[in-house]
């Protein structure tokens, strides 16, 4: 016999918090339109100096020039976590220095023309924790 969860309720978080989340994950969504569909491609990412560092098996061409990242951490068998997601512009990391850098630091997916890195400008940061309802 299983028993429901109790009831859940979202709590919106600052954006200190919201970031705090986001230091502690390492892996997210990159979220974009595609012609007239919306595309999600996984990536990993670090929290440099006020910018996010995606690497994601996203084609250059595709990657407009802002961009929406979304990372969450939610527990199955409780339904609580949180979600985080951060919105603005982004560039492609062309130097050669910081693009090696990066490929040692953030897992990713096999090298080729599909494996970018991003930087993410923030612009919106947004977030916030499922919590158990108290009665």
């Amino acid at each position: 016999m299983s028993t429901l969860p109790a009831a859940l309720r979202m709590v919106e978080v600052s954006g200190t918090e919201a970031l705090w989340l986001l230091e502690g994950s390492t892996l997210g969504r990159l979220v974009y339109p595609q012609r007239d569909l919306t595309a999600v491609r996984p990536g990993h990412h670090t929290w440099e100096y006020g910018r996010l560092v995606v690497r994601t098996p996203a084609p250059a061409a595709a990657v407009p020039f802002d961009v929406t990242y979304h990372v969450d951490e939610i527990r199955a068998a409780t339904g609580t976590g949180w979600s985080v997601t951060v919105a603005g512009p982004v560039d492609m990391i062309t130097d050669p220095d910081e693009a090696a850098h990066y490929r040692r630091t953030l897992s990713g997916w096999t090298h080729g023309p599909h494996d970018n890195l991003l930087r993410l400008h923030p612009r919106t940061v947004s977030g916030f924790r499922l919590v158990r309802a108290v009665a």
